[in-house]
């Protein structure tokens, strides 16, 4: 990959993903194996003016080995020092950069029932300095190739070839063809255009169907409305924390999820690929995992095990069957791609943005909505070429959102 190209990805990044303002720390969590195009980010960050940039490597042989190897009363002994540091993230907010080119089944010989036991102690210590942080920082989540990735999604290719074609399938979809900038600034506008429209019919409920056996309802609080494309700050400050993106997103009313859901692509969740599956919904609970797979069934078991909301939705997103993204006819087995090739809901934690004017209330008027509160987010695809997709508003209209996979309005 050229060079100039490299650095248009990594300057896009910097400036309209994290948004580095000046005089800012700035963390960036990357793979070992990521370091050369790291080292293009950081150097971008202290162009914008950061104060000071550091590294948060990984590497995900070693992540098995302590998996293998640690109890898990050692996995889940966390050191003071480790909660020291994620203090100082409050207390700083510096800009969050993760750079992923995991491999998708990166954990797949990993005991998952230590992994989940891990998750289920670890996750709610650590969602108490994350919570802290909601809303006040700028992050953004970005992929570049990874070897193992790449051959998954392009396995009859040499290594090479397959990782020069996933970074032309990045960039592609990233938008970044000698004008980056300029092209995030048109599409986020145009996400603001259709997020407004949709703002503006007042949905009280959304109803899907598909031939593959969707047929499920979910309901909106009143307070609550879409959003896309970049976010803001407390204070100001506007990033762009999913590249690329291409949702329209709101948290649904935690309590009204009911019918049946059906998945349309493969998710990479707890280090391992699970395929055809679906979900029954009940008074906004799962109440069934519907899947042939036996093992991949029990992988979703004990992901909705791990706490309370994870059982159910924080998100309904609608992105249109012919985005970019599923123009390219690839499946890119990472959440961050396939999640922006079609419609889709997430499990899990709920957006506090999502909030009408959530920055002028208190936490105690935020907690009243009642949106869902986990320690996950997983998002699963739902998007079909006949998705349908009926709104109820408020004032009593039906409206058609999606017919035949895309935007009806």
């Amino acid at each position: 990959m050229k060079k100039s190209v490299l650095k248009e990805y990594a300057e896009l990044i910097v400036r309209l993903g994290a948004n580095v303002q000046k005089n800012q720390d700035v963390i960036v969590q990357a793979s070992v194996s990521d370091a050369y195009f790291a080292e293009y980010v950081v150097k971008e960050a202290y162009k914008a003016g950061a104060r000071s940039v550091k590294v948060e490597w990984s590497c995900e042989g070693v992540t098995k080995l302590d998996y293998k190897y640690q109890s898990v009363e050692a996995l889940t002994d966390i050191p003071e020092w480790r909660l020291a540091k994620l203090q100082h993230q409050v207390d700083t907010l510096p800009a969050m950069i993760y750079i992923d080119s995991s491999d998708p089944d990166g954990m797949n010989d990993v005991d998952q029932e230590k992994l989940t036991q891990v998750r289920r102690h670890n996750g709610p210590i650590f969602m108490k300095y994350r919570e802290q942080m909601d809303n006040k920082y700028q992050w953004t989540i970005v992929g570049i190739p990874g070897e193992k990735w790449a051959m998954k999604v392009f396995p009859d290719c040499s290594k090479k070839e397959a990782m020069n074609k996933l970074w032309d399938a990045i960039l592609k979809v990233t938008r970044v063809d000698g004008n980056a900038l300029k092209n995030w600034e048109k599409h986020n506008a145009n996400l603001v255009d259709k997020y407004t429209k949709l703002n503006n019919l007042r949905i009280k409920t959304l109803h899907y169907t598909s031939k593959n056996g969707t047929d499920f309802t979910v309901g909106l609080h009143e307070n609550t409305v879409f959003e896309g494309g970049a976010a803001k700050t407390l204070s100001g400050v506007v990033y762009n924390p999913n590249m690329p993106t291409e949702e329209c997103f709101t948290s649904p009313d935690k309590t009204t999820a009911s019918g049946i859901v059906m998945a349309t692509k493969p998710l990479s969740v707890m280090g391992k690929v699970v395929r055809d599956f679906g979900f029954r919904f009940a008074e906004g609970k799962i109440t069934e995992v519907i899947s042939d797979r036996e093992e991949e069934k029990a992988v979703l078991e004990k992901l909705i095990s791990l706490d309370e909301g994870a059982r159910m939705l924080g998100e309904v997103a609608l992105v249109p069957y012919d985005s970019p993204i599923n123009q390219t006819g690839l499946l890119f087995y990472s959440t961050l791609y396939d999640e922006n090739a079609c419609c889709h809901l997430a499990i899990g934690r709920a957006f506090n943005e999502c909030i009408r004017d959530y920055d002028k209330l208190s936490e105690e008027e935020i907690k009243a909505v009642g949106l869902n509160v986990s320690m996950i987010h997983v998002d699963f695809m739902i998007g079909s070429e006949d998705l349908s997709i009926m709104a109820e508003t408020y004032d009593g209209k039906t409206v058609q959102i999606f017919k035949d996979g895309t935007w009806a309005i």
